[in-house]
């Protein structure tokens, strides 16, 4: 770490048995939330994969990102609509394949109402991307990542 940088610590401790999990987000408020897996997986799909949880993480993560970004650039945000796809090959984590893990290919679909002009927009998308620190985590991952952001008028 660079001298004088700081750093926010995001801590969440995990107790699970088989796939299951119950995990707790540290903090003055704590928070809890569980996780399981298909059956394909071992799982009873009693809570949503932790694949599921990544995307779900990708969506929140531009959202408040880019409502940080929206206010440094004086612009009006209404209601966000995601929809975000991963495809993944199962047969590295189901099956023991040689290859990679992780997802081959993840798409993000964005629509939001602003008031932004189409300049203003291309540049929140931008600095929202770059800004974002989940968005980061999936573009170096070196996965195809596709990013569709459409605005729609404030109302």
């Amino acid at each position: 770490m660079a001298a004088g940088k700081k750093t926010v610590p995001f801590v969440v401790d995990a107790v699970g048995t088989g796939v299951a999990q119950e995990l707790t987000v540290a903090g003055d408020h704590p928070h809890t939330f569980h996780a399981d897996t298909y059956p394909s997986f071992g799982g009873d799909d009693a809570h949503p994969s932790p694949l599921s949880y990544v995307l779900g993480a990708l969506t929140s993560c531009n959202q408040v990102t880019g409502s940080i970004v929206a206010k440094d650039l004086g612009i009006a945000l209404g209601t966000w609509s995601f929809h975000v796809q991963g495809d993944l090959d199962p047969s590295v984590i189901g099956a023991g394949a040689e290859g990679n893990a992780n997802f081959d290919r993840v798409a993000l679909q964005l629509r939001l109402e602003t008031d932004a002009d189409a300049e203003q927009f291309a540049r929140l998308k931008a600095e929202t991307e770059r800004r974002c620190p989940v968005t980061q985590m999936v573009v170096r991952s070196g996965l195809e990542f596709t990013s569709e952001w459409t605005p729609v008028p404030l109302g």
